[in-house]
């Protein structure tokens, strides 16, 4: 455990991380009827309505990637805190900064290796 991040803050940055996980889980689970395969049929849907809906298929793809590298990145960062490894660089070894993880409580890198 980092020296600079006391117990009720690793706790506090837990909580967040398992709130996000939950809401991101809850998100994925609402999404699932726009990742469905697009009606081709141009009899029951017009080539714009189509393109829309493929479009839109599309942006439900890509949240849901981006929402499946998020519960990666919080399952690493919830793995760390069981393994007393929470709050250090991934990278580097050094304390990453309590500001920086109560933006991103998942992130693994400081500020030095993450630019």
């Amino acid at each position: 455990m980092a020296d600079d991040l006391s117990k009720s803050q690793i706790a506090a940055l837990k909580s967040l991380l398992l709130e996000r996980q939950a809401e991101l889980k809850a998100l994925d689970e609402d999404a699932v009827g726009w990742r469905n395969t697009v009606e081709l049929d141009q009899q029951s849907v017009g080539r714009l309505s189509r393109m829309d809906a493929l479009q839109q298929q599309e942006m439900a793809q890509a949240e849901a990637r981006r929402r499946t590298s998020d519960l990666a990145r919080i399952d690493v960062a919830l793995k760390r805190i069981e393994a007393d490894e929470y709050g250090w660089c991934a990278e580097c070894g050094d304390p990453i900064a309590y500001k920086r993880l109560e933006i991103d409580p998942a992130a693994a890198l400081c500020i030095g290796c993450a630019s």
